[in-house]
């Protein structure tokens, strides 16, 4: 009953799990979005309580381009669309060889720090609700992740965004040095 009512409220939204939503998206071209965490707070005013709800959405295209958003509304539905809003303006390239990452690397955020490995094919993404949203959207299809410190979502997302960013191909490295690479 529940999630009827929401799926009317957002009618472009189909509703996966509990607090994962992936939208068509059909004015945004071909972005895929996730619905990692929703939170509500309340407010105790003299008439009762008021709710706000604050959205933390993944969106990127599968091919290489993944960002995060956070939004905060009155309702669920305006809390999602700010977050995603958010999260198209500030995309970051990923590298990707064969759907999979080119190199080892850390990301840190707060308490969060996240290992992000690459896998051969047929690996799958081995990686928790957070870490598992960022990995899907930018694309990548085999991948091994470890995260430490906390378990927060939120945090989550930001210290992979962070890994992903400092990944670098070798073609980049050997044109930053001014070397030719051997085949």
């Amino acid at each position: 009953m529940v999630s009827a009512r929401r799926a009317s409220k957002a009618p472009s939204q189909s509703i996966i799990e509990e607090n994962e939503l992936v939208s068509d998206n059909s004015g945004q071209g071909d972005l895929l979005d996730r619905v990692v965490k929703i939170k509500r707070c309340a407010a105790v005013v003299k008439g009762g309580r008021r709710f706000s709800f604050a959205a933390m959405v993944v969106v990127g295209d599968g091919k290489g381009k993944v960002g995060w958003g956070y939004g905060k509304a009155n309702e669920v539905p305006p809390s999602v669309q700010k977050a995603t809003k958010q999260a198209t303006r500030d995309m970051v390239a990923v590298p990707l060889i064969a759907g999979s990452i080119p190199h080892q690397v850390w990301g840190k955020f707060g308490a969060a720090k996240v290992l992000l490995m690459p896998a051969g094919a047929g690996t799958g993404i081995i990686a928790g609700q957070a870490v598992r949203a960022v990995c899907e959207s930018a694309g990548i299809h085999d991948i091994l992740t470890k995260s430490y410190g906390t378990n927060n979502p939120v945090t989550l997302v930001k210290a992979t965004i962070d890994a992903l960013s400092k990944l670098r191909t070798r073609e980049t490295i050997a044109a930053l040095r001014g070397v030719e690479l051997d085949n």
